[in-house]
């Protein structure tokens, strides 16, 4: 992996965890260098980019302060990505608010232009990236 990605990668993830980038900006800087998907693992603390060659870097995410939650409410994360989208809140908050809603985790799903949210049994909501 170039030191242009590697970089590239640390801003995305220090900008979502410091409340500087929306969604876009993170997603276009993560295009400009090849980034295809991510995926946030609420239960290891961590977010891996992942290249189409196979090549990935693993970063870690600032410890929680809420629990996942037992049961899956999509509803409540719609709420959360709506709000997001809305600018009315940044990446440290939508954490809060997914995992109060039982997510996991999620992937961003770059070449896909959507994002999958996962519960603790399996369920799954799908999100795709407004046009």
């Amino acid at each position: 992996m170039t030191p242009d990605i590697l970089a590239a990668i640390e801003w995305a993830a220090r900008s979502s965890k410091d409340s500087t980038a929306h969604f876009g900006e993170v997603v276009q800087a993560l295009v400009a260098v090849g980034v295809e998907r991510y995926h946030a693992d609420y239960s290891a603390n961590s977010t891996t980019y992942y290249l189409p060659s196979g090549e990935s870097h693993r970063i870690a995410l600032p410890p929680p302060d809420i629990d996942i939650a037992a049961s899956f409410d999509a509803p409540a994360i719609v709420a959360a990505i709506r709000a997001a989208q809305r600018g009315e809140i940044m990446y440290p908050r939508f954490m809060g608010l997914s995992r109060a809603a039982g997510c996991v985790g999620y992937t961003v799903w770059i070449a896909g232009r959507h994002v999958s949210y996962f519960g603790r049994r399996g369920e799954t909501h799908i999100e795709h990236f407004p046009n």
